[in-house]
């Protein structure tokens, strides 16, 4: 500030020229907090008064440079006070009390603490920024300094793993999650697949600005079942079916979500075929179910008793059938 651009500093500050020390401190983190950027975001006539107040308050705190001040008027520098400023602060403030800046926006703000849901001290990748700090070490907040372009409205959506089983993802479920110190309740619905993405509004990083947050993704997992799992987007399962039922066909029981429904399968079925049950799959967000897919494997007894083995000695004495006649002239 120039001689010749004169600011009254106690009116700056909206007190008498007698305020005591302690009268000044309230009245600026009173104006502090009303004209701070981040309460009036795009307001640039807030940001104009808020760094005024600041540059008052970094006088009338400093008790040589108000008596200066109070004596020479606008000439207090001529008169060998000079105005410092912490680097990156868009004017001064009494800092000398706090351990860090992070501390004085903790008083002047009572909302950045570590402790605070979507503060600087819990929101990945961000922290507020200290004096001293290595270079490399992440997004940093300058002090004030920047805080008149302000970011996105909103924070950062995050993405997080949620793992069901798959009872929970057919049926639906409500299920109580921790986001830092905050607990929600979450209602899943029905027919969660694997990599369904489930949007919780609000409730992704918060943006320190303004307050605003992103969205949380909770991206699902199934664990493993021991009968089921995915072809794509399809319900599958593999059902064993014996050597005799494959040649001769006939209606065997076939686990679903709802349990055991009657299937036929065709006579002469081959080990690895694929049949499909219309309706008793995996349920559809939009209504409806989708269909199940079964695959057939052919599975020969380990152990025969002695009247098994009589039979399947005379049918294969009997036998017309040569599965592999069409290799037998295969050559290279």
């Amino acid at each position: 500030m120039s001689a010749t651009d004169f600011k009254d500093y106690y009116a700056v500050l909206q007190v008498n020229k007698a305020a005591s020390a302690d009268e000044i401190k309230r009245a600026y983190r009173k104006l502090a907090r009303k004209l701070h950027p981040d309460m009036n975001p795009g307001d640039a006539v807030a940001e104009a008064r808020f760094k005024e107040v600041n540059e008052a308050y970094e006088v009338l705190s400093d008790a040589e440079k108000r008596r200066k001040y109070d004596q020479f008027g606008k000439y207090w520098k001529q008169a060998g006070g000079a105005t410092s400023s912490w680097p990156g602060n868009s004017g001064g403030a009494d800092f000398g009390q706090y351990d860090s800046f992070d501390e004085f926006i903790n008083e002047l703000l009572g909302r950045f603490g570590g402790n605070t849901p979507g503060g600087f001290g819990n929101v990945p990748g961000y922290r507020a920024n200290r004096r001293g700090r290595s270079p490399g070490a992440g997004p940093e907040f300058e002090d004030f300094a920047g805080f008149g372009t302000p970011p996105p409205s909103a924070g950062q959506d995050i993405e997080s793993p949620i793992k069901l089983s798959y009872s929970e993802a057919f049926h639906g479920v409500q299920q109580r999650l921790s986001l830092g110190s905050e607990i929600i309740d979450v209602r899943i619905p029905p027919g969660a697949k694997p990599g369904s993405r489930i949007r919780l509004r609000g409730k992704g990083q918060m943006n320190p600005y303004n307050r605003q947050r992103g969205d949380l993704y909770l991206i699902v997992e199934l664990v493993n079942h021991p009968v089921f799992t995915f072809d794509s987007d399809t319900l599958f399962c593999e059902i064993p079916v014996a050597p005799d039922e494959a040649v001769l066909g006939g209606s065997i029981d076939v686990p679903t979500p709802d349990g055991s429904v009657s299937m036929n399968i065709p006579a002469g079925i081959r080990s690895g075929q694929t049949l499909r049950l219309r309706g008793k799959g995996w349920p559809n967000p939009k209504g409806g179910r989708g269909d199940q897919l079964v695959r057939i494997v052919i599975t020969p007894p380990k152990t025969l008793s002695k009247l098994e083995r009589d039979y399947y000695e005379k049918l294969s004495a009997q036998r017309s059938y040569n599965p592999r006649q069409h290799l037998q002239n295969t050559r290279l």
